[in-house]
């Protein structure tokens, strides 16, 4: 099979850019032929505000060039993982002009909020989900806290939902979950053409020992993290289990100062991919007490293949991979009180934390190596393909 990936860069790089190079080599190593369509955020600054807005509802540039290269390379499948705001959803209709089926991953929540995480005001916010203009969102100024910036957004997407554009150009989305699959069904995507694949790693980490006698976290070090309810938690925990803390971000100096003050927390700042992977092995349990929906956090299939039980908000995407008591725990969000005392319950515990690693590990054998997320997606493409000649 021939394969068009479509991914536009974002200024900063995310999760999106790492499942756009994982995927293409996913299906390389299966023996398939891979074609990159890539723009790069970066442009807009050569941009003015008008442009910008144009090309983000419909980049007449990247038709253009989309219809040329599938003419040249004749692909069997356009998969785009996001086209955001530059390539924009004329990439749809370049392939469908062209004839080639396309899929459309579902990474975040952008095709229903323009800020794309259903989040404000520290909490879930679901005002514009099945709205066609969502009005809610230019009023809160949702997007880069810009009335004009999330007017544009909105624009994008109330005119494609106009034109029929994500019900009649994509023949295929995927979700991370089917918490997201069932959001998006609520946000008027079509329900028979959604589907499920999860996240995946390249290749298998191996289980750690988890005797290292702490807590990890490590991800982006801001709000919607749910920092505040991290390190409250530790501040009122007792008896005290170590706490890590990899990453950087917009809460750097929040983290170092708690860091500071409570011996129990070490900040280690960013680290290399392979180091946190051994740190997440050998961590007593992965926290993760996020304050909105996810999409499928990589870090929680990292704990699961090295066997690491992870403690949780019950919410969105964490309450669907997570068994309560199985595979890690599950507390109520922005509780540090509820936090602290799961930890500090199963510090306690005579099995401790070892009890859970096995379930933990058997979720990632289950649901997220490489392999069942190929044949998962070689059954998208399919469905794309028969949704595409009917």
């Amino acid at each position: 099979m021939r394969i068009l990936l479509c991914h536009n860069y974002y200024q900063q790089a995310g999760g999106e850019d790492q499942s756009f190079a994982e995927e293409a080599d996913l299906v390389t190593r299966h023996g398939h032929s891979v074609v990159r369509y890539t723009l790069h955020n970066d442009a807009i600054k050569t941009m003015g505000k008008l442009e910008v807005a144009s090309r983000t509802i419909f980049n007449r540039h990247s038709y253009r060039e989309l219809r040329q290269l599938i003419r040249r390379e004749k692909p069997d499948v356009m998969h785009c993982t996001n086209t955001f705001p530059l390539i924009s959803p004329a990439a749809y209709y370049a392939a469908n002009r062209e004839g080639v089926p396309v899929v459309q991953s579902l990474r975040n929540y952008r095709l229903m909020c323009p800020d794309a995480y259903l989040y404000r005001d520290n909490k879930p916010c679901e005002l514009c989900v099945g709205k066609l203009f969502p009005w809610p969102a230019i009023k809160h100024q949702c997007y880069r806290g810009n009335r004009a910036a999330t007017a544009t957004v909105a624009s994008m997407l109330t005119v494609h939902r106009l034109l029929g554009t994500y019900q009649r150009r994509v023949g295929m989305f995927y979700a991370l979950t089917e918490f997201g699959r069932q959001k998006y069904i609520q946000g008027g995507l079509p329900e028979q053409k959604l589907a499920v694949m999860a996240n995946f790693l390249d290749s298998d980490p191996g289980i750690g020992s988890g005797t290292g006698g702490y807590a990890l976290f490590a991800g982006r070090l801001s709000p919607e993290k749910g920092l505040e309810t991290l390190l409250s938690a530790w501040r009122q925990m007792s008896p005290t289990l170590p706490l890590k803390i990899v990453g950087d971000g917009p809460m750097s100096d929040v983290v170092q100062q708690a860091a500071a003050e409570n011996p129990a927390i070490t900040w280690l700042g960013r680290r290399p991919n392979q180091e946190i992977l051994s740190l997440v092995g050998e961590a007593s349990c992965l926290v993760f007490p996020s304050l909105w929906y996810e999409g499928l956090p990589r870090t929680i299939v990292e704990a699961f293949a090295k066997g690491t039980p992870v403690v949780a908000s019950n919410l969105g995407a964490m309450a669907e991979l997570i068994v309560d008591d199985q595979s890690g725990r599950l507390f109520e969000p922005a509780n540090p009180e509820a936090l602290a005392r799961c930890v500090s319950e199963e510090s306690q515990r005579a099995d401790g934390w070892q009890r859970m690693r096995a379930a933990a590990r058997q979720r990632y054998l289950e649901k997220h190596t490489a392999e069942i997320c190929y044949d998962r997606l070689m059954e998208i493409y399919r469905r794309a393909r028969e949704n595409s000649s009917s």
